[in-house]
């Protein structure tokens, strides 16, 4: 490896371990500020904790609080993370999940607001940037995540179902526990918490870019040269207003890649015509990035 490979890694590992620590702050205040004060539960492995948190407190003498149980429960996902997706993966994911712990136990409890609704969109809100963030910078937050990516590896599906499975058992405890109003604040909670992970971590969404040009092999080898993406292409196409010779290349990138697409059009073909729509779903390859 040379120096500056040594040095490009040893600058992505600080990053990721910042991250790490950003996402812990986020997530405690998550809970201190809004979730606890607003008996609001979390989605995951973090909603679990709490979940067994509150049993504990109205039917058990033995306490265990929800930053402790948030890192036992995520145990066994450190250990299949550990012999089915990789040893840099597990330690910056085990470290995110103990900074978090930490965290939680550490910042003190604000009640800013007890009002549920506040507490189920802000709590969400915070959380969801903090989750995206970690995310959007290559590590995991443990506990859900770790499945998603094994399932996806060995199946090539996704693990929506059982979220939302795991989810609605979550929000149904709220209801049994809390009041069936707190279920539903719960899981407003949860969609906020969900849409701003997707507003945050935009590697998962994808684009379809459709460019007409008169430079194929020019605007081909920049995007390729940027974007890890296969290009298709359609020749003879003729512009209606010159009646001049174009080519239609079809790509599928994230959003994540725009700003590089627009860069490598920029220096390619400043003047073909670019048109982008989301794209809702894919069959076949579509190459993701191991984390």
């Amino acid at each position: 490896m040379t120096d500056f490979q040594q040095l490009t890694r040893r600058h992505r590992d600080v990053t990721k371990a910042s991250t790490a620590f950003i996402y812990a702050i986020l997530v405690s205040v998550a809970m201190n500020f809004f979730w606890t004060p607003g008996h609001i539960y979390s989605s995951g492995i973090t909603g679990l904790a709490q979940l067994i948190n509150s049993l504990l407190g109205k039917f058990s003498p033995i306490q265990l609080s929800t930053a402790l149980l948030l890192f036992l429960l995520n145990v066994p996902m450190f250990i299949i993370a550990w012999r089915q997706i990789g040893h840099r993966f597990t330690v910056f994911t085990f470290l995110a999940v103990a900074l978090s712990s930490i965290m939680i136990k550490v910042v003190a409890p604000e009640g800013l607001t007890h009002d549920p609704i506040i507490c189920a969109i802000f709590g969400g809100a915070v959380n969801g940037f903090g989750t995206g963030t970690a995310l959007k910078n290559g590590i995991s937050t443990g506990g859900l995540d770790i499945i998603g990516i094994v399932l996806r590896r060995k199946t090539g599906h996704s693990i929506g179902t059982i979220n939302m499975a795991f989810n609605s058992i979550i929000v149904i405890a709220a209801g049994f526990i809390y009041g069936w109003p707190y279920a539903f604040y719960s899981a407003l909670g949860l969609l906020v918490n969900g849409r701003v992970i997707d507003m945050t971590y935009t590697r998962q969404q994808k684009m379809q870019v459709m460019i007409i040009t008169s430079r194929p092999k020019t605007v081909i080898d920049s995007v390729q040269n940027r974007i890890r993406r296969g290009v298709t292409i359609v020749h003879n196409a003729e512009g209606a207003y010159r009646h001049d010779d174009k080519t239609i290349l079809f790509t599928v990138i994230t959003r994540y890649e725009m700003s590089e697409l627009t860069a490598a059009m920029s220096e390619s073909d400043p003047h073909a015509f670019v048109s982008i729509s989301d794209t809702v779903k894919i069959l076949g390859h579509f190459y993701e990035p191991e984390p």
